[in-house]
């Protein structure tokens, strides 16, 4: 199963967006907000200086795609624009462990909108259904308020401050860790 979800990336539906497979037509959209330095200082990709750092990036997930290995990334498409948004995705999938991480990037003119909490909610809900993984995790850098707030609303729970956890952008930073696990999420949507 893990094996054909990264292969076959889901379509995803949900009341205000659309979680889709990315294509290389997407390169100008995800320019917009890949090069936004508030958008890129909180995640581990360098802010795209132009178009072709955002097609070198699509490459990567394509070819993520076709090999089915992680990361894989989808797009966030809002149904009233049409627009790609921003993207959600998975990476670090331990089969073993029976966990996976997710990770997120919007624009900013769609913050504060909770455009990626209901994209977590629903790539979330996906993964559990269609996977045997018992815990879905995410982290933000401490400072990355917003990012900490999604990861609430998407039902996640803050387990802690992992210290120097993440080297990116010549640092190394302490992140906040949020999980939700199977039971906790049956639980939620035994309603």
């Amino acid at each position: 199963m893990v094996s054909e979800i990264l292969s076959h990336p889901p379509t995803i539906e949900t009341e205000r967006l659309i979680l889709r497979p990315l294509t290389l037509e997407d390169a100008e959209a995800v320019y917009t907000y890949g090069s936004d330095p508030e958008v890129t200082k909180n995640v581990s990709f360098d802010t795209h200086k132009s178009i072709e750092d955002s097609i070198t990036f699509l490459r990567k997930i394509l070819d993520s795609y076709s090999k089915g290995i992680d990361p894989a990334s989808l797009g966030i498409v809002t149904k009233a624009s049409s627009n790609l948004i921003g993207t959600i995705g998975y990476l670090n999938w331990n089969a073993d462990q029976k966990r996976i991480e997710i990770g997120y990037a919007i624009a900013q003119p769609y913050w504060n909108k909770g455009y990626v909490s209901e994209a977590a909610r629903a790539l979330i809900d996906y993964l559990f259904r269609n996977s045997e993984l018992e815990r879905i995790e995410a982290i933000c850098r401490v400072p990355n308020v917003g990012s900490a707030r999604v990861m609430e609303k998407a039902g996640m729970t803050f387990e802690g401050i992992l210290r120097k956890r993440v080297f990116f952008k010549g640092e190394l930073h302490d992140m906040k860790m949020y999980s939700l696990l199977r039971d906790e999420w049956q639980g939620k949507n035994s309603n």
